[in-house]
């Protein structure tokens, strides 16, 4: 289990994570480089205080004391609310990560108050838009959730495609079969890396594409 917060955790600090590609995956426009560079290095002390702490086998309270320590260090007045979110959304995957249930504090940092129902950062996670249903699977290599949110379906959409993602935890990447009848949906805690038509490819031709992608992409 160690290993596997380490692996994550190692991940998340390895990775550039207010660039400006990952501002547009989210629609916005990335906020002045000085902010970013500010918000990297706060996250960066947060994820190598944690790394030395899973290193020496510290207790789950220990990791969230320093957990709870770092989100301190950002003054929620200094950023508007899509920086606030974006924030969060590292905050909510570094606690994933090292199995720590950090969603009141961040609903306290966000909103004021631990009153706020845990459907605030639900729907801070997935969008605000209804989901009607969740495909669940675990990460190969870390066991985390992969969840994949429906919004709409359609009975006449056939089976189409299969999903390259990669793991935000860890970095694996993983396939997904999502089924027919899916109009619309958002994803969980991946990236989709390629979308793989069910003309092209079939189930053991895609395993086949994931295995180099694995291979050729570490």
């Amino acid at each position: 289990m160690t290993n596997t917060k380490f692996d994550k955790l190692k991940y998340l600090l390895e990775k550039k994570k207010f660039a400006d590609s990952e501002w547009e995956k989210r629609g916005l426009n990335p906020s002045s480089s000085e902010l970013c560079e500010q918000m990297e290095n706060k996250l960066d002390l947060c994820l190598s205080s944690l790394i030395n702490l899973v290193e020496h086998n510290s207790s789950q309270s220990d990791l969230k004391k320093a957990l709870r320590q770092s989100l301190k260090t950002f003054d929620k007045s200094n950023f508007d609310t899509e920086e606030k979110d974006f924030i969060c959304d590292y905050f909510y995957q570094i606690s994933k990560s090292i199995d720590i249930d950090f969603k009141n504090e961040l609903n306290k940092w966000l909103y004021g108050s631990v009153l706020n129902s845990l459907l605030k950062i639900s729907e801070l996670i997935k969008g605000k838009e209804k989901v009607i249903e969740t495909l669940s699977q675990d990460c190969t290599k870390c066991n985390s959730n992969l969840e994949t949110f429906i919004l709409e379906k359609d009975d006449e959409i056939p089976d189409s495609d299969f999903f390259i993602v990669k793991c935000k935890s860890c970095g694996e990447y993983n396939l997904i079969d999502k089924g027919p009848k899916i109009k619309r949906l958002k994803f969980g805690e991946y990236e989709l890396t390629e979308q793989l038509s069910r003309n092209d490819y079939n189930l053991e031709e895609a395993k086949i594409r994931l295995k180099q992608i694995q291979y050729f992409r570490k």
